[in-house]
């Protein structure tokens, strides 16, 4: 199998992962407003960054992918 065949069947399963995250994220309703999650709100001006749910995700992530590699 070619290096190109490999990115395109690793591209399509980040796909299909992130399609199931978005599907089951209203299940998680605490995702996104945890504290350190960044909200500004203006009169015409609204800023969201998730900063502490980032942070999260990346570590449960890498948690994941340190126990698939043992």
């Amino acid at each position: 199998m070619s290096g190109f065949g490999k990115s395109l069947i690793v591209i399509g399963l980040l796909l299909i992962l992130a399609g199931v995250v978005v599907s089951f994220a209203p299940r998680f309703p605490w995702l996104g407003k945890l504290p350190g999650d960044i909200l500004v709100k203006r009169e015409n001006f609204s800023f969201y960054f998730p900063l502490t749910s980032c942070i999260l995700i990346s570590l449960i992530l890498s948690f994941i992918m340190w126990l698939l590699r043992r």
